[in-house]
């Protein structure tokens, strides 16, 4: 159980360390257009992100599936960039009448790529473990209550935002999505794989 417990905070430390931020601007990118009225939605997305975040880890620990690593390092503040794209496009669409078809898919193909850039830091982690399960879901399970920190986060700043200072909620997501573009910039500029 000690090491279960070991690889729940190596999880949780992984995400929320601030010199690794392309997992908390991800999922800030993610939850900008939502609000505590629409947590099925956010929920929804984090729960089939968390889904595919962990079965391509998972793919990736047990060597069913290798990606190249310079290649996934690049496409994570690709799908950042995208989602706040996304967000901007979408900033006049109700968010509790727009389908969530289109979100849902892209959210998927996100937590496939980000679950594969974990994937390396986790192999190094279990280098010399031959149960790989324990670690796998201790880890897993710490990225995901990470995960939840983040995006309640988010949430509680959107409701400061629009409640307390009273900023528009399409303003609010145009600027805070503006902000994650401006910071991705760099990290795609970084990463370039050509």
């Amino acid at each position: 159980m000690g090491d279960f417990w070991f690889y729940i905070k190596m999880g949780l430390e992984h995400v929320l360390d601030l010199s690794a931020y392309d997992h908390i601007l991800f999922l800030a990118a993610l939850t900008i257009p939502f609000s505590f009225k629409s947590w099925k939605k956010v929920l929804l997305l984090a729960s089939i992100f968390t889904a595919t975040h962990c079965l391509s880890l998972a793919l990736s620990t047990y060597e069913i599936l290798v990606v190249n690593v310079g290649f996934i390092e690049f496409l994570i503040p690709v799908t950042i960039f995208i989602t706040a794209v996304f967000n901007l496009v979408y900033v006049k669409a109700d968010v509790q009448h727009k389908s969530m078809f289109l979100h849902s898919i892209a959210t998927a193909c996100f937590g496939l790529i980000h679950g594969f850039g974990f994937s390396n830091y986790f192999k190094m982690l279990m280098a010399e473990e031959e149960d790989k399960i324990t670690p796998l879901l201790g880890f897993a399970f710490g990225i995901e209550l990470s995960q939840l920190v983040i995006v309640i986060s988010v949430l509680i700043v959107a409701w400061l935002m629009q409640n307390v200072f009273k900023v528009k909620q399409s303003i609010y997501i145009i600027i805070a999505s503006i902000a994650v573009l401006l910071i991705t910039i760099p990290m795609l500029i970084a990463t370039f794989p050509f």
